[in-house]
């Protein structure tokens, strides 16, 4: 039998349990049908479906959900009143994210708890997880990586990539992103 050269993702395997892929399975039918296809204003009912299949929402109705948004696991996500989580977000969250309230993510930003160990041939899955603090706001195609914590009104600008924890009270942009200056209180 001839040797073969190592190759990335030998020897891999899925880290989930026949339950928690039935699960997904499950949440996937109903994301592709009857989350996405309720209509635009009905927050709570998105809302509600996403706590059905476990997701930490105490105030359903207090929470902004858009029926483009993709979330992988639902019971890794767990969403505060006033959070909002705008169209095409991408909720990827091997590990949990949670948002603080009145956090606010804009459209097409991709939250992403999870990568891949590549100092090992078998790629395991490293999962880490997301906080978004109180009133931050992440503005437009904004990526955030595992294990980022962002503060309590940070303000984090359009197209930025974080991989770092970004503190409270801060507006930051960039790729990577990095603090610019300090954020000032909101006013009425």
């Amino acid at each position: 039998m001839p040797h073969e050269d190592p190759y990335l993702g030998q020897g891999c395997s899925a880290p989930y349990t026949r339950g928690e892929i039935a699960r997904r399975i499950a949440w996937g039918f109903v994301q592709s049908t009857l989350f996405r296809w309720s209509p635009r204003p009905c927050h709570s009912f998105r809302a509600r479906l996403l706590r059905l299949f476990g997701a930490q929402i105490p105030e359903p109705e207090k929470v902004v959900v858009f029926p483009t948004v993709t979330v992988i696991f639902p019971w890794k996500l767990e969403l505060a009143p006033r959070s909002m989580i705008g169209p095409g977000v991408r909720v990827y969250n091997l590990a949990p994210i949670s948002l603080g309230r009145g956090a606010n993510v804009s459209q097409h930003c991709h939250l992403c708890s999870g990568s891949h160990d590549y100092s090992k041939w078998s790629m395991p899955v490293v999962a880490k997880p997301i906080a978004i603090g109180e009133n931050a706001w992440l503005a437009a195609d904004v990526f955030v990586g595992p294990g980022v914590s962002i503060g309590s009104l940070c303000v984090v600008g359009a197209r930025s990539v974080v991989v770092r924890d970004l503190p409270p009270e801060t507006v930051c942009a960039g790729n990577p992103c990095r603090v610019l200056k300090p954020r000032p209180p909101p006013s009425a």
